[in-house]
């Protein structure tokens, strides 16, 4: 395995490729060791400087990838660029599809109640062979044990946490230590785009790196989020001239 990291604003993300990083879970999930991945985009990168609990959280991941092209091109303005682009989604799919090739489990967590059916209804008919350990929507009481006991008990392989930033990698967090194994990652919007309520760019967009042009068309209340890129670009380029 590359061991290198990559210091992102504090943000130590793993030099990786999607290749990589697949091969790294896939031995632990057969070791059954428990894991917890973060797929950061400039916006969780932001969000982390300006909250040192959430940085803390991130911090106790064993491992963070690129999800987001600007968190590629912030690495190459200060010198040290990452391999390529991880997206979170694409992520996702090809664990389902080796969990389905090779009988793992996962559970899921997050969305509103009819998307999580409709995304596990989808998932089943997909992915035939990848066992279903259970499902929640994500409206639930973070102070009941209810979600991680039932999380526990099944002992799932895949455990995807689809809560949005800066929930899913709070709760993870929060919660790691009750586990014994099992793969964690956030997932953000992702329960969304497999249960078909909100689309996916073109793969034309993706090839360009510009989804997150196609999200801000489709969705223009999004505008303020999307000024977090700018803004984390012009912190990479003070920081590579403050050499």
């Amino acid at each position: 395995m590359n061991e290198t990291k990559i210091n992102v604003l504090n943000v130590m993300f793993n030099s990786v490729t999607k290749e990589n990083i697949l091969n790294i879970l896939t031995k632990r999930i057969a070791e059954n060791k428990k894991t917890f991945l973060v797929t950061a985009n400039p916006e969780i990168v932001m969000h982390a400087n300006s909250d040192q609990g959430y940085m803390e959280n991130i911090q106790k991941a064993d491992y963070v990838i690129a999800d987001g092209i600007g968190i590629i091109i912030g690495s190459k303005i200060i010198g040290q660029p990452l391999p390529e682009r991880i997206p979170g989604f694409e992520l996702m799919q090809e664990l389902l599809k080796k969990g389905s090739e090779s009988n793992w489990s996962a559970y899921f967590l997050g969305a509103k109640q009819e998307v999580v059916e409709k995304a596990v209804e989808t998932i089943r008919k997909q992915y035939p062979n990848l066992q279903i350990a259970g499902y929640h929507d994500g409206f639930f009481d973070w102070d009941s044990n209810m979600i991680q006991d039932e999380i526990k008990k099944s002992k799932p392989d895949l455990i995807f946490v689809a809560l949005g930033l800066p929930r899913q990698e709070n709760f993870i967090a929060k919660n790691l230590a009750k586990f014994d194994k099992g793969l964690f990652i956030g997932v953000g919007g992702s329960f969304d785009v497999i249960a078909g309520t909100v689309k996916r760019a073109p793969v034309i967009w993706q090839k360009l790196n510009l989804e997150w042009l196609y999200r801000l068309i489709k969705q223009p209340s999004r505008w303020r989020r999307m000024l977090v890129l700018p803004l984390f670009l012009i912190r990479m380029l003070k920081i590579k001239l403050k050499g």
